[in-house]
């Protein structure tokens, strides 16, 4: 497990302030009271085989003991790079954009279940959406009972929403909370 190099760290930061925004600071700054230390410490990126961890300070200093070989996992994956070399997000970094969110979506109950299997969203399904939302924007979906179910490319905008007819395409599917059934083995 090694620290992010200086392209790999803008590569990641870049796809996770398409959700975040601003908020990028409170994801990289957010205080780890992990740990014996008494005052708390950081959370850092770590890379494992092509994946991106997100772990603290104190647990990265401890497992240092373990050699990468047999190092399966540590802290939070948030993503993974490709073959290609691009870096995709993964399914595991849902709780850290919903928190940090800057643009949402939430569905209606009976489009919940399309979206957990994989399928876009679409204007029929949209029970809220929040404002200035550009095409091309990162954007965490939600349940009405703000549960966070996964998370896609807004395809349009939050003005275009509204003219729009009920089977467009709002908001392009990347990764939902079924993918932990679907793709189980992979994970």
């Amino acid at each position: 497990m090694r620290p992010l190099d200086e392209n790999e760290t803008t590569v990641v930061f870049e796809k996770i302030f398409k959700f975040v925004g601003n908020n990028l600071k409170n994801i990289v700054e957010n205080p780890s009271h992990e740990g014996p230390e008494p005052e708390p410490g950081r959370y850092c990126f770590r890379l494992q085989k092509n994946r991106v961890y997100y772990v603290s300070e104190s647990l990265v200093k401890r497992a240092t003991n373990i050699s990468r070989k047999n190092l399966v996992s540590l802290g939070t994956c948030i993503g993974k790079y490709t073959h290609a070399g691009s870096f995709h997000l993964t399914i595991m970094s849902l709780n850290l954009l919903a928190a940090n969110a800057k643009h949402k979506v939430w569905l209606k109950p009976t489009s919940e279940m399309s979206f957990l299997y994989g399928n876009h969203v679409l204007k029929g399904g949209l029970g809220r959406i929040t404002d200035s939302i550009v095409p091309g924007d990162g954007v965490v979906v939600f349940s009405m009972s703000d549960v966070p179910l996964g998370f896609g490319i807004a395809a349009k905008s939050t003005q275009d929403c509204r003219k729009l007819d009920p089977n467009g395409i709002v908001v392009l599917h990347q990764a939902d909370i079924g993918e932990y059934l679907r793709d189980e083995d992979e994970l």
